[in-house]
């Protein structure tokens, strides 16, 4: 009896099932309405030219939030990381995304400074350590800071000559 039932049961659930999907391909076809009307013509516009990609989260993708301090010290993390393999592109594009995910953080400014100053970048590793130093007026390593500063206002000046 109880087998009889089982099988009752199973038989009703395949036939279910059957029944189901013959219903859900026939759901799908185009209802006669929507297949008289004609297709709208394709847009004349043509679209502007596409902006380069940058490793910019912020430029790239518009639902990223400006600030968000989780994400600046991730790319801090990552930047250091290319600093050490030697890509000062990548660790440069890193480090600014940091200062633009958490404005008033001044440890990516001094990294950023010193991959500007690698890269030959004299003028903007200045003014990222000028920024590191107006944040942290008072930093533990200020002083050496400071000598940067000098000794690459020194060089700009000696190419001016």
């Amino acid at each position: 009896m109880r087998r009889g039932r089982l099988i009752c049961w199973m038989l009703a659930g395949v036939s279910v099932l059957l029944l189901g999907t013959s219903r859900g391909v026939r759901g799908q076809e185009p209802q006669p309405e929507q297949a008289e009307k004609p297709a709208s013509p394709p847009p004349t516009k043509q679209k502007p030219p596409a902006k380069a990609n940058k490793d910019n989260a912020t430029e790239s993708a518009a639902d990223q939030p400006i600030w968000d301090p989780l994400r600046a010290e991730k790319d801090l993390e990552v930047g250091q990381y290319y600093m050490r393999k030697g890509d000062l592109d990548a660790a440069m594009d890193r480090f600014q995304d940091a200062t633009t995910a958490k404005p008033g953080y001044a440890i990516p400014f001094r990294y950023l400074g010193e991959a500007q100053e690698k890269k030959g970048l004299k003028k903007p590793a200045i003014k990222s350590y000028q920024r590191y130093l107006d944040l942290v007026p008072h930093a533990d390593d200020a002083d050496k800071v400071r000598k940067k500063i000098e000794k690459l206002y020194k060089e700009v000046e000696r190419e001016k000559k």
